[in-house]
């Protein structure tokens, strides 16, 4: 992985400090373009890798990648599902078949046969597998070498104790779409500990890490512990915790630590990804492995 990895929060206007930033970024990204034009700006500043949750419009995003193979050469995306607002929209506009018909993919009757007798047996496994497809259709032909299941989904399966389903997770990306697997979380040491217990090792894991220990369960002692001893390849996000910490500052706290991986941050504007970057890359990253 890179060190250093895009976000798409502030596109879509979430912002978890402020509700005024939050209408102002989306009203400033209420045009595809303006999308683009910053994701060209983060490339100019030497990253090349966009995470990205698989809201409805990242669909025209990766249109533009795929219209623009040259300008966009060795750019990648890593997808984080599911996006659940985009499926709740769907069934309100067009009611639940409709939604089906908009998101699942291949043969519809076929795919439909297999989630109806997956929703009646409570086959998990199935439905998982048949969301992740119609989740990966936007994706054909972009390189999407990191797939990411989203918090929502990771820490509900954490709370259930369905770690079978993770690892059918780990498995079915390996399998089907040639990747890695991620997860993102909000209680790292508990994921890395029920990961383990299926026989997932050194897995990818993002999740917030920050000074100020914000939306870090358990506390940044245990988040602190846990990437000492443990074999982890972990993306810090919220570094800033949602802006209650400079940018020097958090920079400097996550890099003291060990097994980050990658940082990944969100920005508006060129100036501010820039910085960031200069930032993150005046200093080295800790080991991938301490051992106490």
């Amino acid at each position: 992985m890179e060190r250093i990895l895009f976000g798409d929060n502030q596109f879509f206007g979430v912002n978890h400090i402020s509700d005024e930033k939050s209408r102002a970024q989306a009203i400033k990204f209420k045009e595809d373009a303006a999308i683009l034009k910053v994701l060209d700006q983060s490339r100019d500043c030497g990253i090349n890798t966009f995470m990205c949750t698989t809201h409805e419009r990242i669909a025209n995003i990766c249109d533009a990648i795929r219209n623009n193979q040259e300008k966009y050469k060795g750019y990648k995306i890593y997808p984080c599902m599911p996006y659940a607002h985009k499926y709740a929209n769907a069934v309100t506009e067009l009611g639940i078949m409709g939604a089906m018909k908009q998101y699942v993919p291949g043969n519809f009757f076929g795919s439909l046969l297999k989630g109806g007798v997956a929703f009646v047996s409570k086959d998990y496994i199935s439905i998982m597998e048949l969301m992740i497809d119609a989740e990966m259709k936007m994706f054909k032909g972009i390189d999407t070498p990191v797939i990411f299941l989203q918090n929502v989904i990771t820490d509900l399966l954490i709370g259930l104790g369905m770690k079978d389903i993770l690892k059918a997770y780990n498995d079915y990306i390996i399998k089907k779409y040639n990747a890695e697997p991620g997860y993102i979380t909000m209680n790292l040491p508990k994921l890395v500990d029920m990961l383990e217990s299926v026989g997932i090792e050194n897995p990818i894991i993002c999740a917030s890490i920050n000074k100020d220990g914000f939306r870090m369960s358990g506390g940044k002692a245990l988040y602190e512990q846990t990437l000492q001893t443990k074999k982890v390849r972990v993306i810090a996000m919220q570094v800033l915790a949602g802006g209650a910490i400079s940018p020097k500052e958090a920079v400097d706290y996550v890099n003291s630590l060990p097994n980050i991986s990658s940082i990944l941050f969100g920005a508006s504007s060129k100036n501010n990804i820039k910085e960031m970057v200069v930032l993150i890359n005046d200093h080295k990253l800790q080991p991938q492995f301490n051992s106490l």
